[in-house]
């Protein structure tokens, strides 16, 4: 038994090293000089410590700019979410209507669509409606979602009716249960929701490529992709501006994962 649980670990320990390799790579090679990124002898370890991608990340290229607009874009993105995905989920887990089931598939359906194939409808309709160029059009069509009303519902069922039905006792409505004794107990469910609509929102590029012209509204990621884009790249900036925009992603998982851990745990948790 010892030994199976060494090979696990040594098995789980080697594939936590290759995924972190890249990620090392881009932080090493953030502090090099352009010159030192790629040569003959791979070598990890800068030769002198050079801050100058960053400085000029920060100074030749409209980073701030780019940044702003997708931590706006998140942020509006992820209250959005909560905010329906918890009205919808405490609906169907609680509220009794008819066809409450039949719409519930139908809405856990629209799961099952590839978000590229409705690329081109948004689109149709952001146009029709003349918000493209504009933070409303970046962030319309990901105000709600399957995912999250799912999420939601299944942690409103796991949790006692009791507490619900002391507070109706008390003479609360149904939407003071949901806010004062519900969504409370529901820290944990609602910060891994959060934690997976902001990455979700925060590395989106597709909609942002196609949504935005003008260079004021774009978003990171959009930003990052365009430094790619001259004849020679300068790797050092490159990799900086990458690390900066990977840093929000590694602090909302260190806020949130108290949080996230204690949804895991909460799932086995019977009444």
């Amino acid at each position: 038994m010892q030994a199976q649980r060494l090979v696990i670990f040594f098995v789980l320990f080697t594939f936590a090293i290759f995924m972190l390799m890249p990620f090392a790579w881009m932080v090493l090679s953030s502090f090099k000089e352009a010159d030192e990124v790629f040569t003959y002898d791979m070598t990890w370890l800068p030769s002198t410590i050079s801050f100058s991608g960053y400085y000029r990340a920060l100074t030749e290229q409209p980073f701030l700019k780019y940044g702003l607009n997708s931590v706006l874009v998140s942020l509006i993105i992820t209250a959005a979410q909560l905010t329906t995905s918890a009205l919808a989920g405490y609906a169907f887990a609680r509220l009794n209507f008819p066809g409450r089931n039949l719409i519930f598939m139908v809405y856990l359906s629209a799961m099952m669509i590839p978000s590229q194939a409705t690329v081109i409808p948004s689109y149709i309709l952001i146009r029709k409606m003349g918000l493209i160029d504009s933070y409303a059009g970046l962030t319309l069509p990901f105000l709600a979602g399957p995912f999250g009303a799912f999420m939601m519902r299944q942690f409103f069922l796991s949790m006692p009716e009791s507490l619900e039905e002391a507070g109706i006792i008390d003479g609360c409505s149904r939407f003071q249960v949901l806010c004062k004794i519900v969504l409370p107990l529901s820290k944990p469910a609602l910060a891994s929701l959060a934690l997976f609509t902001f990455m979700g929102a925060w590395n989106d590029f597709m909609w942002p490529l196609i949504i935005i012209n003008r260079d004021a509204m774009r978003t990171l990621q959009v930003g990052l992709s365009l430094m790619r884009a001259d004849l020679y790249p300068d790797w050092p900036m490159m990799m900086a501006a990458s690390v900066m925009a990977t840093l929000p992603i590694i602090i909302a998982f260190l806020l949130a994962q108290k949080q996230f851990i204690q949804s895991l745990a909460f799932t086995g948790v019977k009444y």
